[in-house]
């Protein structure tokens, strides 16, 4: 490594861990210096990432940011959630179960609840007076943080911490796979997205991606029936690896194979839901989510802006992403590049687009490292001045300036790959 380049290099590794350090010289509560500390962190990764990828880095300086970033995770975990407060439904949810209760069964706010009020729960929970929406594996989680640390947020983060490594070990396992750089590994250990929504706020889709990647690495590795059992327990924590299942169903030749890569998965989902099925409603919160709930949905936001109609603008972002995702799926692109696509189309035309849900794309960044999905998982910071706004002063409003600067290059950037790999096909 060049002196020059080495210096810059250098400079971007403290640039980047001095990003984290506001988040243990202030308030541990406080969104201002979350959001900062995000925002400026999630710049320098797309930086730092670029030059990792297009540069040999030795062996010292992986050691270094690997162990930095493991460091990272365990002394977040005591930092108080700033961003969201979503953990509360999570300890919540834990709670009613641990009593014996279906959390499909009442609101938090039902009289039937009574007993199980405390002075944090649930009145600190976001919307008391709808059901859980969480798949049952979730519940599983929720259930067991309880249990470790009741009204605490310990038990949720030292779960996260534990399935963290797990996905670290299976990107891991799928970049030996694919003899791919281990380097690589970088991009997801280091990405801010995971250490700020999992590690800080506590959000779910940490527990999810464990289990789609390990999927995908048993899947390549031709164990095809521990894949489809290992994405089923990934719908049932978020319905987001949903989007794989057709790849799988396609990919396979055999009528038999295609028939198990959907019915395994199902069956795992029934499975899990039965207990809860017949004293609860699993499906109604999560039916009334979807229909209303809206943020970040570049695409759904300009067309609504015209339409001025949520259910009449979502039925044609549905067609919009099913008209997009058909060829790729049915298209001759390798098994992981077509996750990775399906993935960004989703984002793009999705309504709601919280900043977590793009963890989904970043496991997929190690063996796929395009730029349009490393500019994605940084300027998805942006989205915290909503955050923030909602933070200081109780109002939830999305910035037309977020979405610009958020989504301008990441579909600029998307739209260049996919002409340039059209055109390789073609060539």
């Amino acid at each position: 490594m060049k002196l020059a380049s080495w210096k810059y290099f250098s400079l971007l590794e403290v640039l980047f861990l001095l990003s984290f350090l506001p988040l243990f010289l202030g308030n541990y509560k406080s969104v201002v210096v979350y959001t900062i500390s995000y925002i400026f962190s999630s710049l320098i990764f797309i930086l730092l990432v670029f030059y990792i990828l297009k540069n040999e880095i030795s062996k010292k300086h992986i050691i270094f940011l690997f162990s930095a970033a493991i460091l990272l995770r365990l002394i977040l975990i005591p930092v108080h959630p700033a961003g969201s407060d979503d953990y509360y439904r999570y300890l919540w949810d834990g709670k009613v179960e641990a009593n014996g209760i279906n959390p499909y069964k009442y609101a938090p706010d039902d009289s039937a609840l009574a007993g199980l009020h405390s002075g944090i729960l649930p009145k600190l929970v976001n919307y008391p007076d709808m059901k859980t929406i969480y798949p049952p594996v979730s519940q599983a989680i929720f259930y067991a943080s309880y249990l470790i640390s009741g009204e605490s947020y310990y038990g949720l983060k030292i779960f996260q911490f534990m399935f963290d490594l797990l996905t670290i070990f299976g990107i891991f396992l799928i970049l030996k796979k694919l003899n791919l750089p281990l380097k690589n590994l970088l991009i997801y250990v280091l990405a801010p997205l995971p250490l700020f929504q999992f590690f800080i706020d506590a959000h779910v889709d940490g527990f999810g991606l464990t289990f789609m990647i390990f999927s995908l690495y048993y899947y390549l590795s031709g164990k095809k029936l521990l894949s489809f059992l290992f994405i089923g327990l990934s719908i049932c924590i978020k319905p987001l690896g949903l989007i794989v299942l057709p790849i799988y169903f396609l990919n396979e030749k055999l009528i038999y194979e295609k028939v198990k890569s959907v019915l395994i998965p199902v069956l795992i989902c029934v499975l899990f839901y039965l207990p809860f099925i017949f004293s609860g409603t699993p499906f109604q919160a999560l039916l009334k989510f979807t229909e209303n709930w809206t943020f970040n949905g570049v695409v759904f936001d300009i067309l609504d802006s015209f339409i001025h109609n949520n259910q009449i603008t979502r039925l044609i972002c549905a067609a919009l992403l099913l008209i997009t995702y058909l060829p790729v799926i049915f298209s001759k692109k390798e098994i992981l590049n077509k996750i990775y696509i399906s993935l960004m189309l989703l984002f793009i035309f999705s309504p709601v687009v919280h900043p977590w849900y793009i963890s989904w794309l970043i496991i997929m960044l190690p063996f796929i490292p395009k730029p349009s999905g490393i500019v994605y998982a940084g300027l998805i910071s942006l989205t915290a001045f909503t955050v923030l706004n909602y933070r200081l002063n109780g109002v939830w409003q999305e910035y037309i300036m977020v979405l610009i600067f958020e989504y301008t290059p990441v579909i600029i950037i998307f739209l260049k790959e996919l002409f340039s790999e059209r055109k390789i096909a073609a060539s």
